[in-house]
């Protein structure tokens, strides 16, 4: 319990989110509670976390959800642990609803994304098919963002995109893509911006110039791929090349490669994306909070990967 690292959670406090102000007292040891002097609430130290009024031992829920998050299957959580099968799934929604809270905050805030790989998955549910669609950054192995819909559509390319406009910044990027024809239109419609012309009427849009769309689109011929045609849709090949260069590095040709290793992740640490089983989830809210629970996770591990490799200790 550390008052120096937490922040006031009232709304109506004016040193709201402000951390390290030192008006964060120890109201109480026993019930852990702080108290705020300046709007003098009183608040608990798991206020706005997935632990928050709840009766387990925070570590109890944090090694469940760990186990969740690595691929265990809900079902083998009950029969391990003994909990009834609703209070974990309620466990996981909550621990879906704060990764997604923590993944608005850190990753969706303008940044040079360089080369952004998107790609769908097919998720076999209870009766119907969903959708799962996730976008991520090559040079950094970044999760930017997930969108998931009953329809593989230009509506759920469009929803993905738009959370990926909220981590860009207007740097050259480069966009690699699949076949899917709903990727370039969105990518255009959703990468331009307004200009006045102090006229009347509506403003033209103007898509960003340093922008960058290819597509990587594999011919199959009896369940194998025949052949792999590039196509460059927007900027010059020499554009995407350096940009390819900038974020994968050394030799190599434009894929989907990344992205596809992104999914396999995906399918192997949430069992209800099993391709074959039973642990099939009902809910598309479910499937949600799932996407949102591993794609933080894997964010954590890719930034600790990434700093050990520079030499940074596990302190920073």
């Amino acid at each position: 319990m550390d008052p120096a690292t937490t922040f006031c959670p009232n709304p109506d406090c004016p040193a709201r989110g402000q951390i390290g102000q030192g008006n964060i007292g120890i109201h109480s040891r026993k019930e852990q509670r702080l108290i705020c002097t300046q709007c003098h609430k009183t608040f608990t130290v798991t206020k706005g976390t997935t632990f928050y009024r709840l009766r387990t031992p925070a570590e109890t829920v944090s090694l469940v959800l760990t186990l969740m998050a690595h691929g265990c299957p809900l079902q083998a959580i009950v029969v391990a642990f003994g909990f009834d099968e609703r209070t974990v799934a309620a466990w996981f929604a909550r621990a879906g609803t704060q990764a997604q809270a923590v993944q608005e905050h850190w990753v969706e805030q303008p940044q040079a994304l360089g080369q952004v790989q998107a790609d769908e998955i097919r998720v076999k549910q209870q009766g119907k098919i969903s959708w799962m669609a996730l976008a991520m950054a090559v040079g950094t192995r970044l999760w930017l963002a997930g969108e998931v819909s009953e329809q593989r559509d230009l509506g759920l390319v469009r929803r993905l995109l738009g959370r990926v406009r909220r981590c860009a910044a207007r740097a050259p990027m480069l966009f690699c893509t699949d076949g899917f024809r709903a990727y370039p239109r969105a990518i255009r419609e959703t990468f331009r911006d307004r200009r006045p012309t102090g006229k009347p009427g509506r403003p033209r849009w103007q898509g960003w110039k340093s922008l960058s769309i290819a597509q990587v689109v594999k011919h199959y011929r009896h369940r194998y791929v025949a052949r792999v045609e590039r196509r460059i849709l927007a900027g010059t090949a020499a554009q995407a090349e350096k940009l390819r260069r900038r974020s994968q590095g050394g030799d190599g040709v434009l894929n989907t490669a990344y992205i596809e290793r992104l999914n396999a992740t995906f399918r192997e640490r949430l069992a209800m994306l099993t391709r074959r089983g039973r642990a099939l989830v009902r809910c598309t809210a479910t499937l949600h909070a799932g996407m949102y629970l591993i794609g933080t996770v894997y964010n954590f591990c890719t930034y600790h990967t990434s700093l050990s490799r520079r030499g940074v200790g596990a302190s920073a």
